[in-house]
């Protein structure tokens, strides 16, 4: 049995009616074609049990009219069964419960159960039954955006806790070191990026920094740095240093790593006690920056590196002696502060010199720790133009006075 109303808009929807004698009671096609249906058009199926409104009850379906006083599988002395039947099999379907204004009560209660409205089999006409189909059908596509939205929200901060999580925290109790960081992922609204960090104070109070960079962007890229640091901790604690270090975590980033062709850079620095000189080691990483008091910043000696984790299987990784001085700011940061362009879209990368000169004179200008690292990030993204697309990642360690 079919039946349509037609209007001027031409939009389509199909109601499933589900009532035990269609014909007879409730004349769906026959109100339908009396209604003022306001531009829709409306096709009709009917089912006689649910049985067959389950076999009728098609994607393309939009709303289902279901008479309430339909026989049905029943739990126990539950009149709505066969509504609730109907509900599991359509949960993105509009459905609409039909009663007697006698059995208002039980109405109300389909609603409360699921159904987007009820109506009343004496009051029932063409015009309303229009109506009814339409406002369900916009009613439940409605609801089905809000929770969606309450979905999504609930992703995002369960991933946004997730990630915060899963950010370092330096473990520096006992140094007279001063520490900050600054981390922006290229990734749009993430927390964490392929960029990973971590700072430790090992018990013969030496100091272990390190700051790495997995090729990519991605979540799978994010997770794999958060594995490459939580590495690096366990074995800095364990005692390793320098080409050892380095050998093990590229067996871990080799174990790890979902293709050969993801590498990581990495750069470690571990400071002597009585914080005046340090070890240095990089794995085709860019070389930190250091400040020494009275003295313009220049980059630490990268003659010697390794080549990133993950390239050669046997590579070597020297670890370099360097002198640090009294008072001193080091600064460690991954490739995305460098590689933004130095004057808008197409101009030439800011690159290792620019990075120099740039945070020389925020040097100048008084601005240390936390506020020399958004200086620079700011900066950096204001000369290339607009937001970076790679992540970035920058911490600062200082020694603000001479000891003997």
């Amino acid at each position: 049995m079919t039946g349509t109303v037609t209007g001027t808009d031409r939009t389509d929807l199909t109601l499933l009616v589900v009532e035990d004698d269609p014909a007879g009671v409730l004349a769906v096609p026959e109100l339908l074609d009396a209604a003022d249906a306001a531009g829709t058009r409306v096709r009709i199926r009917t089912a006689r049990n649910l049985t067959e409104a389950e076999r009728l009850l098609t994607d393309d379906v939009h709303c289902v009219l279901v008479d309430l006083s339909l026989p049905g599988p029943r739990a126990g002395d539950d009149p709505l069964a066969p509504l609730r039947h109907i509900l599991r099999l359509a949960p993105r379907h509009a459905v609409l419960a039909l009663a007697a204004s006698a059995d208002a009560e039980l109405a109300a209660e389909a609603v409360r159960v699921g159904a987007q409205d009820h109506l009343f089999r004496e009051e029932l006409d063409g015009r309303l039954l229009s109506r009814a189909i339409r406002y369900a059908v916009e009613r439940k596509r409605a609801d089905a955006v809000q929770v969606k939205l309450a979905e999504s929200r609930l992703r995002a901060q369960e991933n946004a806790r997730l990630e915060r999580g899963l950010l370092p925290t330096p473990l520096l109790e006992g140094s007279d070191l001063r520490f900050a960081a600054h981390y922006r992922p290229g990734r749009s609204r993430a927390l964490l990026g392929g960029d990973f960090y971590d700072v430790v104070r090992t018990p013969d109070g030496t100091v272990h920094a390190m700051i790495g960079d997995v090729c990519g962007h991605g979540p799978d890229e994010a997770a794999l740095g958060v594995e490459l640091r939580i590495a690096w901790r366990a074995l800095t604690f364990a005692g390793l240093c320098g080409d050892e270090l380095l050998s093990t975590m590229q067996q871990v980033l080799e174990h790890e790593r979902e293709s050969e062709e993801i590498f990581a850079t990495l750069c470690t620095v571990d400071i002597a006690p009585d914080g005046r000189r340090a070890g240095l080691c990089l794995a085709g990483h860019p070389s930190p920056l250091i400040a020494r008091q009275g003295r313009a910043a220049r980059l630490l000696p990268y003659e010697d590196g390794g080549p990133a984790l993950g390239l050669l299987p046997r590579a070597r990784w020297p670890r370099r002696q360097v002198e640090l001085g009294g008072a001193w700011s080091l600064l460690m940061y991954t490739d995305g502060l460098i590689e933004g362009r130095s004057a808008g879209p197409d101009s030439p990368r800011l690159g290792q010199d620019g990075m120099v000169d740039m945070i020389n004179r925020q040097l100048t200008e008084g601005l240390r720790g936390e506020e020399l690292l958004e200086a620079a990030v700011t900066e950096v993204r204001s000369l290339n133009g607009g937001e970076l697309t790679d992540d970035v990642a920058v911490l600062a360690l200082e020694r603000d006075r001479t000891r003997g």
